[in-house]
């Protein structure tokens, strides 16, 4: 398969370049593999989300590798039937419900008193979009 230009999501353009090496890296095998599509761009986002976090409107390295919401520790079938919750890209796992809590009261988030951890970071992932 001849390599092609990978078009690079803007979230992605924001971030540390070994960020966007892992998602076009990861893109381009997951093309080779399942053809490009939907399936191939799930794939290549997973991929950045085992390593790294979005933070606002780019990603960030995360302090420790690993699944990052309950939804990536589901097989991929269980995954497709939409097992598991995600958080648009926060680290759920990798976050103390008070350090989403700052966060939270960082970005202006209304109500994150009452919020649990769960709460917090679905209210994280809307803001950042």
């Amino acid at each position: 398969m001849p390599r092609h230009h990978i078009e690079v999501p803007r979230t992605l353009k924001r971030s540390p370049a070994k960020a966007q090496r892992t998602y076009a890296k990861t893109l381009e095998n997951a093309e080779r593999e399942y053809g490009p599509g939907e399936r191939a761009g799930r794939t290549a986002i997973a991929a950045l989300k085992h390593g790294f976090e979005k933070v606002g409107d780019h990603w960030e390295a995360k302090q420790e590798r690993g699944p990052s919401d309950p939804r990536a520790e589901h097989s991929t079938a269980e995954k497709r039937q939409g097992k598991g919750e995600t958080f648009g890209g926060v680290d759920y796992h990798g976050h103390t419900r008070r350090e989403l809590y700052d966060r939270a009261r960082d970005l202006g988030i209304r109500g994150r008193s009452s919020m649990n951890k769960a709460e917090l970071a679905r209210a994280i992932a809307k803001h950042q979009g």
